[in-house]
């Protein structure tokens, strides 16, 4: 759910994220501040040194003032590299802590909430959008603090030599730094945000035409998927030139202000030294002083432009931790054995869709069920919660079931089993991540899927591919049989569990489940007579109804 945050909202809620950082964060700033310190002085110590040859006296003599400046010269290289280093070491610790929370909270959504987003877009926000937020932490908050420390420093050293001149300065920080920024960042509309989302829109069009693939090429649509993904990135191009272009804008004003600030330093020192207000020492330093220490608040005055499209990155991760879950996991409850499961009257739609109406139902224990509704599969497994009625199992309201004990009690197959870009072995153990050979190769041998993984080059060492591609829809759905008996849960529960075999195939499967189930209890939906014969009972299906 896209939420539109201020600017200002989205910095608060991502500076929170910095307080187990907060002594590094410190550092940086310290070690920040006096590398500025160092760069801005070594401009002072010049005009000290033309002071003291002049003969109107500087703060040290010449050799003095050169050793200061040699050693503020090395020092600055020091400050700089252990300041970014800072910075960098936070930037990247927290988007670790910040994919942390983002798969957190999918894992929270699924797979409710997550039932027909665009993954592209999803994985734009996971990779490229995250990533972006270096940009903030690394290169936002530490300079944003020392621009303001060094501002007030500067102004109250200028102001030394004049009130009037560091009210000037501080007028020219605050322009630079802070003005012009939120000037730019206004002028710069929604860009950023359209920006990601577009980026979002393409990465999902090019991950659909990817998977794809096939199709496209047998129905000649090569040229069409070609049209549109130039278009989008056209369109993303587009946006992005007027974003650079918004940016050269800022950059073309900054440098014109603080010009003219630099202008009327100079013009304000000239006046009171011709007024004998300070002397041709109060013109110089304050000069050289102001035009040095412009560097801090340039750096923010440049983040006016970037700063946008790193915030409309923090807002769309923002929306993925601010989801509400359509079902929220359950803890602490009385641990739960299985001993069957019931509906009772239960209804269910998909959003203004109707899809079950006072549904009633029992599964015994250790008995197979044959049902109609996949729908009444997932309210099983608790994926989403009904809208009328109980769903039970151990004669509890799933509502109140540990979701730790539903997950270790229930083993789900669906029709189209997901199979990772990694072995066999690897994706069976999904099932059970400590599984021995042995335990992979009974329940291989269940699914009847043994003697095919032996006959394979490497065995259960081989690569399934991205998605399974290169295995079938019957090898896949056997695998995901496997890795049900491989979980080993007491109440299995199989959606099409044969839609992809052959008749053949469907025999050694159905043959499986009935001797090697082992007093599970199943949960069958299939629309495949032959399947249904296995069933001790069977509910039918009709009109969103099941009797």
């Amino acid at each position: 759910m896209k939420q539109q945050r201020s600017g200002f909202s989205v910095m608060r809620r991502l500076i929170v994220l910095v307080r187990p950082l907060a002594p590094f964060m410190a550092l940086a700033v310290l070690l920040g501040v006096a590398g500025f310190v160092c760069a801005i002085f070594l401009t002072i110590l010049g005009g000290w040194a033309i002071l003291e040859v002049l003969g109107l006296g500087a703060p040290l003599a010449l050799d003095g003032l050169f050793a200061c400046a040699a050693a503020f010269a090395l020092l600055r290289g020091v400050l700089r590299y252990g300041e970014q280093a800072c910075n960098h070491f936070i930037a990247f610790k927290l988007l670790a802590l910040i994919r942390d929370k983002v798969f957190t909270a999918l894992r929270r959504l699924c797979p409710a909430k997550l039932e027909g987003r665009d993954k592209g877009d999803l994985i734009a926000v996971i990779t490229a959008d995250i990533e972006l937020l270096e940009v903030f932490y690394a290169h936002t908050i530490s300079p944003a603090t020392i621009a303001l420390v060094m501002s007030v420093g500067m102004s109250v050293f200028i102001g030394a030599y004049h009130p009037l001149l560091g009210l000037l300065a501080a007028a020219a920080s605050l322009t630079v730094g802070a003005a012009l920024p939120v000037l730019i960042a206004r002028l710069g509309g929604n860009t950023g945000a359209q920006f990601r989302a577009q980026a979002g829109a393409l990465s999902g069009y090019v991950l659909d035409s990817l998977r794809g693939l096939r199709e496209v090429l047998q129905y000649h649509q090569g040229e069409n998927r070609l049209a549109g993904l130039e278009e989008r990135t056209e369109g993303l191009l587009h946006t992005e030139e007027r974003m650079k272009g918004r940016a050269a804008w800022s950059m073309a004003l900054t440098n014109t202000v603080i010009l003219t600030f630099s202008l009327g330093m100079l013009a304000a020192a000239a006046g009171l030294y011709f007024a004998g207000a300070v002397g041709f020492d109060g013109v110089l330093i304050p000069l050289t002083a102001l035009m040095s220490s412009f560097g801090p608040v340039v750096a923010l005055a440049n983040l006016g432009s970037t700063l946008q499209n790193t915030l409309a990155a923090g807002n769309r991760v923002l929306d993925i931790l601010d989801e509400e879950p359509l079902v929220h996991e359950i803890a602490g409850r009385q641990t739960t054995a299985f001993s069957g499961a019931a509906c009772e009257d239960v209804s269910f739609s998909y959003g203004e869709e109707p899809v079950l109406s006072r549904v009633s139902l029992r599964i015994p224990q250790g008995r197979v069920v044959g049902i109609g509704k996949s729908t009444l599969l997932r309210l099983l497994m608790r994926f989403w919660d009904a809208d009328g009625g109980a769903v039970r199992v151990s004669g509890r309201d799933v509502r109140e079931v540990n979701t730790g004990d539903l997950r270790r009690m229930e083993g789900f197959v669906t029709q189209e089993t997901h199979l990772f870009r990694d072995s066999i072995a690897s994706n069976l153990r999904i099932g059970k991540w400590d599984a021995t050979q042995a335990e992979l190769e009974a329940a291989c041998k269940k699914a009847s899927v043994h003697e095919f993984i032996l006959s394979l080059p490497k065995g259960y060492d081989t690569p399934v591919g991205e998605l399974g591609d290169t295995l079938s829809g019957g090898e896949r759905q056997r695998l995901g049989l496997a890795r049900a008996f491989l979980h080993d849960a007491p109440f299995l529960l199989l959606d099409e569990p044969t839609s992809n075999l052959d008749s053949l195939n469907e025999g050694v499967i159905l043959r499986s489940l009935q001797s090697e189930r082992g007093g599970r209890t199943v949960v069958l939906v299939s629309h495949r007579a032959s399947t249904m014969a296995v069933a001790d009972e069977v509910y039918a299906a009709q009109e969103g109804r099941v009797s």
